[in-house]
């Protein structure tokens, strides 16, 4: 089945926030952000840009009839700044004007006194002046201190980890409108649609039932509009409200760019020990978290940072600690993996580490600590249907890593200034928000009495293919045509208390739900269609849109079926319920069940590297992914192959520059380079492993979202090895993304 958005998007006629009609008097909102990164807020002179013509009106803390407040997890973000500005572009004012133009030129105008306080934007310093977002968190398993004593290598070492800009197609947006009896409608850009509404209803001071937020699709989220959208959307709203208008904000790029949070950067020490077989004795790191200003959602990022800290292997003795540290930039938040990707590369940048001072692969120490069936991570879940030996097993079938390997090594041995790298990177990915409430979706089916179907989830699409796997589950369910259903909006008055579509969990979550309702509607039929046959319930079936008894074929099609359910008054519309069963976690012990399953993989890359100008290549990258039972395998390899380069992006080129002010100076698609067509792998081969998919995966078809953007790692281990094969003695200096003037640097250098 093909993606149902596809041709909309190719076509123009899929609406985004800024394509909704507009209401007759719509107003336009621009963002008056700090102009320095720290500093207490004496005083804000509006007075000019108030007479500019065509302003309507400018909104600051004081017009806020409810809290100054939009922190999800911890409450320590304000949406206008009113004592102390803390990040470059932090939101003091909002211009409502009678066009976008005026609202920019009057904001312009407006003259914000501050009292100028030194920025920090180093998170290791932040971490020794004692400003930390929250407490620090540790994970740990078996006696780290005293497994040192029985390692026969020990290697330490201090990593650095640059975070990455969204750059969703769509930037964040929003419209609000006042609606009858007092209530308030939002067309928002956001991947939590009830956040929206919730945050909403406390900055205007009433009850969530009088705020509506509806979501058609996104332009692109990767995690940026899972909390970082209700701001605008709070702003747009307020605006609606007290000047009784409907009201639009759409940030242009630069000013998204600059205000809004990215992918945390990190850094780290750590320290592994291994026995004389390679064995991994025992892990131990560090992490300083760049938070940024506000807390956001970095406990949660940091947590899973954790979870993930040992990737793919088993280690009998860990212990991670990670500090969130308080710095003077955006607040960064959610980005695709959520904090696993950046407890992976650490891993794996110790295990290069060892593997570089004793002369040996990687891949030799990767393979001897894979994790095998009833293995414990470290937080204390069991490991079942461990796929990851299978994984390396298929992509050794088609790709011989040793004899890759060879060719690497003879085309360097022949070669002077063009060296090649190969890397191997594995995964492995936890499917469940962490927080266990999270876990629960709803969904709302209705069938017509004409036989179509309207299925309503709190799924949000952002190009991922979520609807059509909606219909996919509708239509297997009922067994009828996907054409007979249709996905609506994602609206809060019809499917309420909605998680976020994020942690991979969208089509899992919201498809079982949407199972569970299509089900008991169907088993209504069957009840109806078994009174009309004078047959048992048992011995009935819909396939193909006709009822079925003991598999022969009746004289009842859906569409009769449907009409006489209706005229027998019986009900064709049901809300489904689900919630992820045996998840748990204990906050107190950092043990339990976290994860509903996991997803394994293993890659490896293969780049040539220009060693006179630091230039790059990637010629081959094979991919060996567990998938489940796909059910959409189009969808789901085209998910595999955008992260993967999402990944390599991150590990290679997108690289975020602050200056020591805390201004963004890669503020713009001309400073801030992502993957293009040319920077894509020659040959990039997605293999399906062979593997049966868990029973919590919906139709056993596992989560694809994240898990294939950690692949991206392999592409800086690639990198490194070709280094080292022109430069012996190159240090072992981990700072990503390994772009083209660090890779010239290390190639001198040593």
């Amino acid at each position: 089945m093909q993606n149902r958005d596809s041709i909309g998007h190719v076509t123009g006629k899929s609406v985004y926030v800024d394509d909704i009609p507009e209401q007759k008097g719509t107003l336009y909102g621009k963002v008056f952000g700090s102009p320095i990164a720290h500093g207490i807020l004496k005083k804000i002179d509006v007075s000019d840009a108030l007479k500019t013509p065509g302003v309507e009106a400018i909104l600051t803390a004081a017009d806020i009839p409810g809290e100054n407040q939009i922190g999800g997890i911890i409450p320590d973000e304000v949406l206008f700044a009113d004592e102390k500005v803390e990040f470059h572009g932090q939101p003091i004012a909002f211009v409502v004007a009678k066009d976008e133009l005026t609202a920019r030129k009057a904001a312009a105008k407006i003259i914000a006194d501050i009292e100028p306080l030194e920025p920090i934007t180093d998170p290791r310093i932040a971490k020794e002046k004692g400003l930390l977002l929250f407490p620090p968190n540790t994970f740990s398993s078996g006696d780290i201190d005293a497994a040192w004593k029985d390692c026969f290598h020990v290697f330490s070492g201090q990593a650095e980890l640059n975070g990455q800009e969204h750059l969703y197609i769509e930037t964040q947006g929003a419209y609000a409108y006042p609606t009858e009896n007092d209530g308030i409608k939002i067309h928002s850009s956001t991947q939590g649609p009830t956040h929206v509404q919730h945050t909403t209803a406390h900055v205007l001071g009433i009850p969530m039932h009088r705020v509506e937020v509806d979501v058609t699709r996104l332009g692109g989220g990767f995690g940026g509009k899972e909390d970082q959208a209700t701001a605008y959307a709070c702003m747009a709203a307020l605006a609606a409200r007290k000047l009784k208008k409907p009201v639009k904000v759409i940030l242009h790029r630069m000013d998204d760019m600059q205000m809004t949070g990215k992918r945390h950067p990190y850094s780290a020490d750590y320290r592994i020990g291994l026995d004389k077989d390679y064995k991994i004795v025992a892990y131990e790191a560090t992490l300083y978290q760049n938070g940024g200003a506000a807390s956001d959602l970095s406990p949660a990022v940091l947590d899973r940072s954790l979870f993930h800290s040992t990737n793919t292997y088993f280690i009998p003795n860990t212990r991670i600690t990670g500090y969130s540290c308080k710095t003077n930039l955006p607040p960064n938040t959610a980005f695709r993996g959520f904090g696993g990707p950046q407890g992976m590369f650490f891993i794996e940048t110790a295990i290069a580490r060892a593997a570089h001072e004793l002369n040996i692969p990687a891949k030799t120490i990767q393979k001897k600590n894979l994790l095998q069936e009833n293995d414990s991570f470290l937080y204390g879940q069991v490991a079942k249907q461990v796929n990851i030996q299978s994984c390396f097993d298929t992509l050794n079938k088609h790709d011989d890593l040793d004899s890759l390997q060879k060719e690497v090594d003879d085309f360097n041995k022949n070669h002077q200034l063009f060296k090649k790298g190969l890397a191997v990177m594995p995964i492995c990915f936890g499917i469940s928000f962490t927080k266990t409430t999270m876990n629960q979706a709803r969904a709302l089916v209705h069938v017509y009495h004409d036989g179509s179907i309207g299925v309503s989830t709190g799924a949000i699409e952002m190009g991922q293919g979520v609807n059509t796997k909606m219909i996919q589950v509708a239509a297997q369910t009922f067994s009828v045509s996907p054409d007979r259903v249709k996905v609506e909006t994602t609206n809060t008055t019809r499917v309420s208390n909605t998680s976020p579509t994020a942690a991979s969990s969208g089509a899992d979550l919201n498809g079982k739900a949407t199972q569970i309702a299509c089900t008991a509607i169907r088993e209504r039929l069957l009840e109806l269609a078994a009174s009309k046959l004078n047959s048992q319930k048992s011995e009935l079936s819909i396939l193909n849109e006709w009822v079925y008894q003991d598999n022969k074929q009746t004289t009842i099609h859906w569409n009769e079926l449907v009409k006489e359910a209706y005229l027998e008054r019986i009900c064709l519309t049901e809300n489904g319920h689900y919630a992820t069963p045996v998840v748990h976690f204990n906050t107190k012990t950092k043990k339990g069940h976290p994860f509903a399953y996991h997803v394994y993989g293993a890659s490896a890359w293969l780049v040539t590297l220009d060693c006179l100008r630091g230039t790059y290549t990637f010629d081959k990258v094979e991919v060996v992914h567990d998938f489940g039972n796909s059910m959409n395998f189009n969808i789901d390899r085209g998910q595999a192959e955008g992260a993967l380069v999402q990944g390599l992006g991150w590990m290679t080129m997108e690289e975020l520059s602050y200056d020591a002010e805390g201004v963004l100076k890669s503020n713009s698609l001309s400073t801030y380079k992502i993957p293009d067509i040319y920077s894509v792998p020659k040959e990039l081969n997605i293999i399906p492993l062979a593997a049966n998919g868990p029973e919590p995966a919906i139709l056993r078809s596992k989560a694809v979202g994240e898990p294939p953007l950690m692949y991206g790692i392999g592409a800086y281990f690639a990198l490194y090895n070709a280094i080292k094969a022109f430069n012996p003695k190159a240090p072992f200096e981990t700072d990503a993304p390994m772009t083209p003037e660090k890779a010239l640097m290390l190639l001198y250098k040593g």
